[in-house]
């Protein structure tokens, strides 16, 4: 019988074990750095959170007109029904906090679906309560759907129902941003985690301290450990360290940067990205300087689209008159300054399309008396008036043509 090998079974590596060819990838700091624990929300996600935020304070601060279409224009009304949605929507909640909570629900909270339940009293609009996501859901029946609200059944006509990014096999449901920048969230999530465990890793000196190997003082880890407390601590911040030349030189290295990791140019990467999903400018995440013309473009692509979505819902469920309707006052998040503002609305003035007090009012101003009429030209001559400027000049003529002939007959 031949003799059989006997196989030496190998001894597996530990975490813990930094000899071999892995060394340092098998330490905790190194599993700290490259390995990122449990699922984080989108809701915890900073970068997401302050992109929708601010998209929420944006439309949530601006005022909703109840408008009336004329064959003239639209005119602005204002009574018990405007108030109730523009002043006091929910008898718990200001209406910046009530709308604050609509758009949040639609962008992150409710996967692109918002639900409002307007309740009434005696025939009259009362308290319009958001619904939390987590008790709504939605039950398709064939080209209709009903609305479920704690486990109560609800006809979508009933209630108001906002919806972002439409569903393409049910247009009635939305499908919001969670599912384009969940891979970015992740992203962000595993260098952050990163960035952490790298700047609390101990494999990032700021000196290195070059000693003589060959000197048995210095070859064990209490030699090392005595030569540092005896000539490199110090009791006093800034103190000098006094070092004998001949053994051992002192050395200024650069530590490990983030750059060099390449995490700085990811994450700014990765932040550029959740600002084209949520079509918010690079610089409210922090990336690049502010610049006006992209702020406008904000307000016309992505807060202008969703305001009206909001409008449209507001307005089919909320009022019977076909010329009525809810509009936002999208002008007041535009990048104005109180000069360009001065400007634009004096000129509106002089040109007898704008009131004086309505140019106060653009200023932050109060109304003052007699500026209510509208006026024209450089002598502000009131705009009722304009059809007797060729009469006064035609008299102030012939009278100045009297004046001239009697000059000449006298000589003068």
């Amino acid at each position: 019988m031949k003799n059989k090998k006997r196989k030496t079974k190998r001894k597996p590596m530990t975490r813990g074990d930094t000899q071999g060819p892995v060394g340092f990838f098998l330490t905790q700091d190194a599993y700290d750095i490259i390995c990122s624990q449990g699922y984080t929300r989108l809701d915890r996600n900073p970068e997401i959170m302050t992109g929708c935020r601010k998209i929420a304070e944006l439309i949530s601060s601006m005022t909703i007109y109840l408008m009336n279409n004329t064959d003239s224009g639209d005119e602005r009304i204002v009574n018990a029904l405007s108030r109730q949605v523009d002043i006091t929507p929910n008898s718990y909640m200001t209406r910046k906090t009530w709308m604050d909570t609509i758009v949040m629900n639609l962008l992150l909270y409710g996967h692109g679906n918002s639900v409002v339940v307007p309740l009434t009293q005696d025939g009259m609009l009362g308290d319009m309560v958001p619904v939390s996501p987590s008790q709504v859901s939605f039950l398709p029946d064939g080209y209709k759907y009903s609305i479920y609200i704690g486990g109560i059944k609800y006809d979508p006509g009933n209630v108001l129902h906002f919806v972002l990014n439409p569903d393409p096999d049910r247009p009635w449901k939305g499908m919001g941003i969670t599912t384009a920048i969940k891979d970015v969230a992740n992203n962000l999530k595993q260098a952050a985690a990163t960035e952490k465990a790298f700047m609390e890793s101990k494999w990032r000196p700021s000196v290195i301290v070059k000693v003589d190997g060959m000197i048995e003082e210095f070859s064990n880890p209490e030699g090392r450990h005595r030569l540092v407390e005896e000539y490199l601590a110090t009791h006093e911040t800034g103190e000098p360290w006094l070092i004998p030349a001949d053994q051992f030189a002192v050395e200024q290295v650069k530590p490990l940067t983030l750059e060099d990791l390449a995490i700085k140019d990811t994450v700014e990467l990765d932040k550029r990205t959740v600002a084209a999903i949520l079509g918010v400018p690079a610089f409210v995440l922090g990336i690049g300087s502010y610049d006006a013309q992209e702020w406008d473009n904000f307000i016309n692509s992505t807060i202008r689209p969703i305001a009206q979505g909001i409008e449209q819902e507001l307005t089919r469920k909320l009022l019977v008159s076909p010329q009525w309707y809810w509009k936002f006052n999208i002008a007041s998040l535009y990048s104005y300054d109180l000069k360009a503002t001065a400007e634009v609305y004096s000129g509106l003035y002089v040109r007898g399309i704008v009131d004086g007090n309505e140019v106060r009012d653009k200023l932050s101003m109060g109304p003052r008396k007699g500026l209510e009429g509208l006026v024209i030209l450089e002598n502000f001559v009131p705009l009722d008036k304009i059809g007797d400027q060729l009469k006064l000049k035609q008299e102030g003529g012939d009278k100045n043509g009297q004046d001239a002939d009697t000059d000449e007959k006298q000589g003068i």
